[in-house]
């Protein structure tokens, strides 16, 4: 069905530094013909007072301005956001809770576009990241010699926590350019390399430009899964680089979805997890209390701060967690109901996969295999080590593989 113009009571507006004089024709007129009009103060300090024109400056949090909003669906409400309101913006928090068919975005240019023609850089060629209310971790998977990443920053003091993040990472040299108020007439750039960077404090509204150069001693985290184990915070328990790597492809992770670690250990599973792509989650359930201490910051170390921490022995910490999209169970998988609560607990089409290095849980495996099917192998790695004067291959444990995905 579609939508008519007026049927669209939403107007969300972009605008920049330059204000009104920046804004189009069709802008001006929704931002002219609102009945209520809806920003953040700096925002509606840049358009000029309407006569019989309400306004309203967002509220902390945000969301308490919704039922303001909500109330007049129908009449005519503008929102003024900065630049793209749909790229980080909250274009895309209005539309949850207002239908696409009601609303519509005007956008302006965004920090990203500016930034990247500021540069010179081509902007398909540019990894865009916002730390704006988020971790600076998430910077961490991006860092790749001659990278470009342009960077949403929280506030005037990102410039300088960015630099003493990229010199503890081994890309010191890298370049960084503080955009300040880009169009605007308070348009200013601050430059430096991490190393060099001396400036405490930019203006607060800031996007970074970050031209990455690796030092000698420089951590890239690589695209494929199979991380080296001794980068992870680890007692010993940890699913080796070689098994991890074919859980993980087993796994298979895909944009969005939703994994359970149960019997996380280090969490390197979620982690790895986590990196195949920035939108999705993972839930590590760990009951020892020292493995699950590490679990946090090994996820700060390797920037996906965001894997989530249940402590608790499956499977009663499951209870209550939202449902997964695959299923990881590398510990606890001879107690009482793991299996079955986890595969019970699995959406329709999602996989589960479960390593077992004793006999006890490889007969689980076996027997559970004959009941639900699924694919079976085993895993044994050798790997060189010294023997006395010489080398010699020093066999693992060999591990037993089950995977089986759930009929749809």
């Amino acid at each position: 069905m579609n939508s008519t113009a007026s049927s669209r009571w939403l107007s969300v507006v972009g605008i920049g530094e330059d204000g009104w004089d920046g804004l189009s024709p069709a802008a001006r007129a929704l931002v002219e013909g609102a009945e209520l009009l809806v920003g953040g103060a700096r925002h509606l300090s840049l358009v000029p007072d309407i006569a019989r024109q309400e306004r309203l400056a967002w509220p902390s949090p945000l969301s308490d301005a919704f039922p303001a909003l909500l109330e007049r669906r129908g009449r005519r409400v503008c929102v003024l956001a900065s630049g793209d309101p749909s790229w980080y913006g909250v274009g895309a928090t209005l539309s949850r809770i207002v239908p696409t068919a009601e609303t519509l975005v005007v956008p302006a240019p965004s920090s990203f576009s500016l930034a990247a023609a500021r540069m010179g850089w081509p902007l398909q060629e540019c990894t865009c990241l916002t730390v704006h209310g988020r971790p600076l971790e998430l910077v961490i998977p991006h860092l790749h010699p001659s990278a470009r990443l342009l960077v949403l920053s929280w506030d005037g003091t990102t410039p300088a926590k960015l630099a003493a993040l990229l010199r503890a990472r081994g890309f010191g040299p890298s370049r960084i350019t503080a955009l300040e108020a880009m169009g605007g007439p308070r348009e200013r750039r601050v430059e430096a390399t991490a190393d060099a960077w001396d400036t405490e404090r930019v203006a607060d509204l800031n996007t970074l430009a970050v031209e990455c150069v690796a030092a000698p001693n420089a951590r890239s985290l690589p695209r494929t899964p199979g991380l080296p184990d001794d980068w992870f915070e680890h007692d010993g328990q940890i699913t080796k680089r070689e098994v991890r790597a074919v859980t993980l492809s087993w796994l298979a992770p895909r944009r969005g979805e939703l994994l359970w670690d149960v019997g996380a250990g280090s969490g390197s599973i979620g982690v790895e997890w986590m990196l195949s792509d920035p939108t999705n989650r993972a839930i590590a359930v760990e009951h020892k209390d020292d493995r699950a201490a590490r679990i946090p910051a090994n996820a700060a170390a390797f920037g996906v701060p965001g894997l989530e921490l249940v402590r608790g022995k499956a499977p009663d910490a499951l209870a209550g967690l939202p449902a997964p999209d695959a299923v990881f169970i590398g510990g606890g998988l001879t107690n009482d109901g793991v299996l079955d609560a986890c595969w019970g607990a699995l959406k329709p089409g999602g996989r589960l996969v479960a390593n077992a290095v004793t006999l006890e849980s490889e007969a689980m495996l076996i027997a559970t295999h004959k009941r639900l099917g699924g694919q079976l192998s085993q895993i044994a790695v050798s790997r060189a080590a010294p023997i006395g004067g010489f080398t010699g291959w020093r066999p693992l444990m060999p591990v037993t593989l089950w995977m089986v995905e759930k009929p749809a």
